[in-house]
């Protein structure tokens, strides 16, 4: 197994603590060999880091930033179920940013998960992905990510 906890500090990034669920669910589930997150918000320290629209309220740089930070929080959902030196792969990725009428930029902001999996990873985190915009997120969030990973 690879060693990413050691490439995550080397990187200058640390696993959050799992981000408590805001409803009925658990932060991740494993079936075979694949570990499925729920969707992540910008959380920390159990707070949201932005409320509002992406386009309106938060600008595009900032929401990818927290993109960045929901990633995070999906690699801890995976690293408190299963350990993240576990992931072989980091499968599918989806983004769901809250955009204010008219915006469109979603894959962008949705490259800050993206280019983190890139860094962390290296070739084991190239994806599939989806980028969607929507109306509302919970709690007002700006945006959420969820993963699906290969484990081994």
């Amino acid at each position: 197994m690879a060693d990413w906890k050691q490439r995550l500090a080397d990187l200058g990034l640390e696993l959050p603590v799992v981000a408590a669920p805001v409803a009925a669910y658990v932060p991740a589930v494993r079936t075979g060999s694949h570990v499925f997150t729920s969707g992540q918000l910008p959380f920390v320290d159990g707070a949201l880091a932005a409320t509002g629209k992406v386009g309106a309220e938060v600008g595009p740089e900032e929401a990818k930033e927290h993109a960045r930070l929901c990633a995070l929080n999906a690699l801890a959902a995976v690293d408190a179920l299963v350990g993240v030196d576990a992931i072989v792969k980091i499968v599918k990725v989806v983004g769901f940013v809250a955009s204010a009428e008219g915006f469109t930029g979603q894959p962008a902001v949705i490259n800050g998960a993206s280019e983190l999996f890139a860094e962390v990873f290296g070739e084991a985190g190239a994806h599939a992905r989806s980028a969607v915009g929507v109306a509302e997120l919970p709690l007002g969030a700006p945006v959420e990510v969820e993963l699906i990973v290969e484990v081994a």
